[in-house]
């Protein structure tokens, strides 16, 4: 392929662009075939990385920031259960939510939620990470009546240790 001179417009491009496909009109197809996969390809990888407004179930898209306020309307402050709270808590995965708070008066604080404890599952629904929590804990606090089973630490001098526990939240007490 020569180079382009300097002083020529468009229609050089044009002519070139022509001289290459008709000498090599297989490998161009091929390369502009291969470049649309590339952009279908890219444009679907796009979608599936673009957060969504409606999941399949139907339920709205959550975000980190709102389970975590969904956690302090219910009465805790949470957060993901990271390689640190999984030493320090002894856990064999990085699995649920933390519980770092429990506000007084709160649901939370009724259903007897402690603090280190890691959430589990929200009424029968398994909480893997914070948006787990949040989908469940704004499903769950529309109902009067939920659970919530967290692994917890036993009460100092308790010989048996950690343990899994079953909170029973109730309606809102004002």
């Amino acid at each position: 392929m020569s180079q382009r001179p300097p002083d020529l417009n468009w229609e050089y491009e044009a002519r070139l662009l022509k001289k290459m496909f008709q000498d090599h009109p297989v490998k161009l197809r091929g390369a502009l075939s291969f470049g649309r996969a590339l952009c279908v390809c890219g444009a679907f990888a796009s979608a599936l990385a673009w957060p969504a407004t409606v999941v399949a179930d139907g339920s709205q898209e959550m975000t980190v920031e709102e389970a975590i306020q969904l956690g302090e309307e219910f009465g805790i402050a949470v957060g993901e259960v990271d390689e640190d709270v999984q030493k320090e808590l002894k856990l064999q995965r990085p699995e649920g939510v933390a519980v770092f708070e429990v506000i007084g008066n709160s649901r939370a604080d009724y259903a007897g939620i402690k603090v280190r404890s890691v959430i589990k599952e929200i009424d029968k629904k398994e909480v893997r990470n914070l948006i787990d929590f949040g989908r469940a804990v704004k499903v769950a606090m529309k109902e009067c009546n939920f659970t919530v089973g967290t692994y917890e630490p036993a009460d100092p001098g308790d010989p048996v240790g950690w343990g899994v526990n079953f909170h029973f939240v109730g309606c809102k007490r004002d």
